[in-house]
């Protein structure tokens, strides 16, 4: 059995992050996610090794993609813990909400820095927040 990579051991690092979260943590879960995927983080860009390096090999894929799973369901926990009248502005269910903001803050990694704190503040008000937790 191969040792799990950098990426697996990082998306299942924040995944167990998101875990010990309580309820209203939905602001602070969407600022952890959006500290690890930030243009300059190296989430980002070891997850990217990792995908390329598996493409050819289906257990190595799939075990990326089980600890990225992981990781969408310790948000949408959070997400779960939250009351829905504090889940903001999109009435989704809580996995399709995990799964969107989880993409969303996947994201970030491709923008220019300067517009990532304009990005997580638009995440944050559409889940019912004006500004990030102190």
């Amino acid at each position: 059995m191969a040792a799990p990579s950098d990426a697996e051991r990082r998306l299942l690092a924040l995944a167990r992050e998101m875990e010990g979260l309580g309820a209203d943590a939905l602001p602070g879960a969407l600022c952890a996610l959006a500290a690890a995927y930030a243009p300059d983080s190296e989430l980002p860009a070891s997850v990217q090794r990792a995908w390329l390096a598996a493409r050819a090999d289906k257990t190595a894929s799939l075990a990326l993609a089980w600890a990225r799973e992981q990781l969408r369901l310790g948000l949408q926990g959070v997400i779960e813990a939250t009351p829905p009248s504090a889940r903001g502005v999109l009435p989704l269910p809580a996995d399709t909400l995990a799964w969107l903001l989880l993409a969303a803050c996947e994201s970030l990694a491709h923008e220019p820095p300067s517009a990532a704190a304009d990005r997580l503040r638009l995440l944050l008000q559409l889940t019912g927040r004006v500004t990030p937790p102190a």
